[in-house]
């Protein structure tokens, strides 16, 4: 992996230091720009001229802005003026797992990994703004976007995308950080009004954003297409002046969603700046095209506040050198080095959920032969999910490896299991997924193949038609006659592990008990197969943890526990407020399946001598917190501190704990480590919603040290004055 040196770091500083201060020679340079431009120059670069790119304006030497969909890789090249593919053939690329899994690995420097890499492969396609990292809350378990976000936690959420963010534009490539804000769910996305309280905001919905923009210095940001509190995202006064613009003194790009656009003025005034992607094929008539213009002419729109808008979007072509290509990244795609992260980030992701009499790692000299059931053995995953779809260059299934790895010592005895009944394109259609039929032939030929082999190993979970944009999911359950398949089998092999391929929740219940080995795997990308399999032979451990909570039941998760999902006359109320996952399930003492931050190990550690610095603290100090972690067991393995704070008495509500920081650790048998921890008091704040501001009041807070939501291993009480 490359290594991050100082002067890399002070790069990094530096860079987002000028951009926050605006550099006077490059604002000079703009508003020379802006001099010599026309009414209409300036409006054609405030829309779309095709799907992904922005017009040029060759006299000045500005060229096209070419963006690009790219939460896990560089989406392949699309016609410009429809939704096909191009059929080029040079555009395959390094397929990532999606949101969750980065989520799941809780490992920063991974997330700087694929920031490097993203960039890298971005330039080599020649692209300016990659549309990503995707941070919406997972709030209910249904959505069908999931997948492409990381967490239900803001903590983890921010700490993850601004590393990532950071990486990926010191290659002079853009960051899209989307969709601003409350895009918690697909259904009915184009119209719903989402309505919670400013605290809940401030809280829980805004701060992944907050943090990206003046901590990652993220240079666009992508308006949701959602109402907020009754007004389109895209032309939200609030968001896009108050917040964005003010507050968090973003000076960058603020992007509709496609097709997001619903006004000309409004939208205008309300400070989104560039247009994408309306089905109305003359590019001409779009909200930001011709009518905008007019607006100008007729004293609607001020020409100022279209050279505001120019400005922003010059502003980030000369910080990524799109006018000064001489001196930019020219980029590199689907090298080793690339593939050996995705690699990395597969591994890492996996999250053991049980592992009964030590089943795992397989003992696989031992072994002579291996049933592999289940469609998602032999189905790829990276070419699904509408916009987050990439193109490949190759993508390893899991029998495909266990094949390749072990076919010629063990037997290896496959049966599908399950059919693929569903069909995307029913689904756009009817709303409806026909899934639930069990087959009991392909049952049958499982169990026949699980019989006759020493382990049975079934992957399970969902595929694209479920985890996927535009559609929210109809339930939690396994489709397509899982549950029944998975329970013949275990009868058929008490040695059967289960490895679930999804990337939201899905309930469990029905095979945890019944299984005495359960792994998560996620969509693992191009390197999938291989991660799953070295994982399950002990050729690498698991060191992943649960970024979501994993309910018993879809009416355990607040927002259906009290049911305002999808919402009622399209609108939205966000009632269950700041207790969203395990906020929720901790606050309300709801046992789930699976708390957050949760994952198991193939060895075990001793976390001991946890304290703080002090005891107590003024509200400008920041609390230290120590302890040692040893690894006990005898095979190396890694664990994630997760270190939660909690004020027992305060005159509002306060979730029973939160997280506040971690540390993902290594360590080989018998090393023990010293493991530092920081947390700013400033950050133990609530916000105040009689006052508009932040608050802490003066009393206890106390500190848990924890492997888990649920799994404490010591609480330390500290006073902040």
């Amino acid at each position: 992996m490359r290594i991050i040196t100082l002067a890399f770091v002070l790069l990094l500083i530096t860079c987002e230091m000028s951009f926050s201060q605006k550099n006077p020679a490059t604002e000079k340079r703009i508003q020379q720009l802006i001099k010599k431009m026309t009414l209409k120059e300036k409006v054609g670069m405030l829309h779309g001229n095709s799907k992904f790119y922005t017009s040029d304006i060759k006299r000045l030497g500005i060229p096209e802005w070419a963006l690009s969909d790219g939460p896990h890789g560089v989406r392949a090249e699309m016609n410009r003026d429809n939704w096909q593919y191009a059929g080029w053939t040079k555009d395959s690329s390094t397929c990532f797992p999606p949101g969750t899994a980065m989520a799941a690995s809780w490992n920063v420097e991974l997330a700087k990994q694929r920031g490097f890499v993203l960039g890298e492969e971005a330039r080599y396609r020649k692209k300016d703004v990659l549309l990503g990292p995707g941070i919406n809350i997972i709030r209910s378990p249904l959505c069908g976007r999931n997948f492409e976000y990381l967490s239900e936690d803001p903590y983890l959420i921010s700490q993850l995308s601004v590393n990532y963010i950071k990486a990926l534009q010191s290659k002079d490539v853009a960051a899209c950080v989307k969709h601003f804000v409350a895009n918690n769910q697909e259904e009915n996305r184009f119209v719903i009004d989402v309505n919670m309280s400013e605290r809940a905001l401030r809280e829980i919905y805004l701060p992944g954003f907050k943090s990206s923009i003046i901590e990652g210095g993220a240079l666009t940001v992508m308006g949701a297409y959602n109402k907020f509190r009754g007004e389109f995202c895209t032309e939200n006064e609030y968001l896009g002046r108050t917040l964005l613009r003010n507050e968090f003194n973003f000076k960058g790009v603020y992007i509709s969603d496609w097709d997001a656009v619903h006004s000309t003025e409004k939208a205008a005034l309300a400070g989104l700046d560039l247009e994408m992607g309306t089905d109305k094929v003359n590019y001409n008539e779009w909200y930001f095209a011709d009518p905008l213009i007019k607006a100008v002419k007729e004293g609607r729109v001020k020409e100022s506040l279209v050279d505001e808008k120019v400005a922003n979007i010059l502003r980030i072509m000369i910080k990524t050198k799109v006018l000064d290509s001489k001196n930019r990244e020219i980029g590199s795609i689907n090298t080793k080095e690339h593939q050996q992260v995705a690699y990395r980030s597969a591994v890492e992701a996996i999250v053991l959920l049980k592992n009964e009499k030590e089943l795992l790692p397989l003992k696989m000299n031992t072994l002579k032969s291996i049933a592999i059931i289940g469609d998602n053995a032999t189905r790829k995953h990276c070419s699904g999910g509408f916009s987050s779809e990439i193109k490949a260059l190759y993508e390893v299934t899991p029998l495909q490896a266990i094949t390749g790895k072990y076919g010629k010592s063990i037997q290896i005895n496959y049966a599908q299991g399950y059919e693929k009944q569903s069909h995307v394109a029913e689904r756009s259609s009817t709303g409806q997924l026909n899934s639930d039929y069990v087959d009991w032939k392909l049952i049958g030929e499982a169990v026949e193949q699980a019989k006759k082999s020493d382990v049975a190993i079934v992957f399970a979970g969902l595929n694209h038609d479920f985890d996927s944009e535009s559609f929210d999911r109809l339930h939690m359950h396994l489709p397509y006659g899982q549950e029944t398949l998975i329970q013949e089998v275990t009868k058929a092999n008490p040695k059967t592990i289960v490895v679930i391929i999804a990337g939201s929740p899905l309930e469990l219940s029905g095979i945890a008990q019944r299984v005495p080995a359960l792994v998560w795997a996620w969509y693992g990308g191009m390197e999938a197969g291989n991660a799953v399999v070295d994982v399950l032979s002990g050729k690498e451990f698991p060191s992943g943890k649960l970024p979501f909570t994993i309910p018993v039941s879809l009416n355990q998760s607040p927002a259906h526990a009290l049911g305002n999902y999808p919402g009622h006359d399209l609108k939205v109320n966000y009632e269950e407020d700041i207790l969203v996952g395990y906020r929720w399930f901790d606050t309300k003492r709801i046992e789930p399946q699976y708390p957050f931050g949760y994952g198991l190990s193939y060895t075990t550690f001793d976390i001991t001598n946890a304290a703080t610095d002090k005891k107590e603290y003024n509200k400008q100090e920041e609390v230290l917190v120590t302890l040692q972690i040893r690894n006990t067991g005898n095979l190396a393995g890694a664990e994630v501190i997760q270190l939660y704070s909690s004020q027992p008495i305060c005159s509002v509500l306060r979730p029973k704990k939160e997280l506040k920081a971690f540390q993902k650790v290594f360590l080989q048998p018998g090393e023990q480590k010293t493991i530092k921890l920081k947390v700013k008091v400033e950050d133990l704040a609530f916000y105040d919603e009689k006052e508009s501001s932040w608050k802490i009041e003066p009393g206890e807070f106390v500190f848990h040290v924890a492997t888990s939501a649920k799994d404490i291993k010591s609480s330390l009480s500290v006073i902040i004055k």
